[in-house]
């Protein structure tokens, strides 16, 4: 028997053709607009971070007495700075500004101290009539770091002398009978002070200490403490001025008059009332290019 042949329906649809994936080019695409993407967020991400630095540029803290403030005054204050001066925070300490009585030898000092600790001393030679340049010396054991320190400077003093001796010695200063007594008094004035700091001279009038308010009270009460000026505030030292009165001053911090003696006395070392700093300049020498100090041109300048 013959099967009828069945024909296949003409209402079905034709298969789908087959699904395929991205192309490369398609891909790569992506990928370029990824990378786009990211650089984008991470230049706006840059723009809003605020820079990063070191926000204490350019500050500097003062402490001490101004040139032309009343010194009993700034004692006054300062002593009630020092009584008012409530807890520390776990650590260190506050710094503080000692100023003593008389000049000190490094013996002296590490007595006059005891067991406080110390940062830097503030020092000059004392020569009557004379304008001698401050010097602060990085100190953390005394008496020790204090003598090695005045060796240095010593030896900077040895520099500036023999210094001074060639200037008075060129023929500018052999043409310039003034400017010839300006070079031989600088040369005489040097070399003072480095024989003063190398034989340990009497020279420290003031020190940076770090300690507890209640220890910095007690210092306060030790023999030949002048006055603690407790300074909180600050936090590094190389930005810090520090202008301690010198012993002799009683009324008002301000630059005594050099009496420009031409030979300042021999291994002289008595205070005197015109004893007073000048510029100090680390480092710096007659040869560094400027005009050479000379002692009938004050120009105190604070130790930093």
């Amino acid at each position: 028997m013959d099967r009828p042949t069945s024909s296949p329906p003409t209402d079905v649809p034709p298969p789908h053709p087959p699904r395929r994936g991205p192309t490369r080019s398609g891909l790569l695409t992506w990928i370029a607009l990824a990378c786009a993407l990211a650089v984008l967020v991470a230049a706006v991400w840059d723009r809003r971070r605020e820079p990063v630095g070191d926000r204490t540029v350019g500050e500097v803290t003062r402490v001490g007495v101004a040139e032309g403030d009343a010194i009993p005054a700034y004692l006054r204050a300062a002593s009630a700075e020092l009584a008012a001066l409530g807890p520390a925070d776990p650590g260190p300490g506050d710094y503080a500004l000692v100023s003593f009585a008389t000049y000190l030898t490094p013996a002296q000092l590490a007595s006059a101290l005891g067991a406080t600790p110390v940062s830097a001393v503030v020092a000059r030679v004392p020569l009557p009539g004379r304008q001698t340049e401050i010097v602060r010396i990085a100190a953390l054991r005394v008496p020790d770091d204090v003598v090695a320190g005045m060796a240095e400077v010593a030896a900077r003093k040895d520099r500036e002398a023999a210094d001074y001796r060639a200037r008075a010695a060129a023929p500018a200063a052999s043409a310039d009978p003034e400017l010839r007594r300006v070079y031989d008094t600088g040369a005489a004035v040097s070399a003072e002070e480095a024989a003063g700091y190398r034989s340990g001279c009497a020279c420290v009038y003031a020190v940076v200490v770090r300690d507890a308010p209640a220890a910095l009270r007690a210092l306060a009460t030790r023999p030949g403490v002048r006055v603690v000026d407790p300074a909180p505030e600050v936090r590094r030292l190389d930005r810090t001025v520090f202008t301690p009165p010198l012993p002799e001053q009683r009324d008002v911090a301000r630059p005594p008059v050099d009496t420009g003696l031409a030979d300042p006395t021999p291994g002289a070392g008595a205070l005197g009332d015109s004893s007073e700093a000048a510029p100090t300049v680390p480092g710096s020498t007659p040869s560094s290019g400027g005009p050479a100090a000379g002692p009938g041109s004050p120009n105190p300048a604070p130790t930093s």
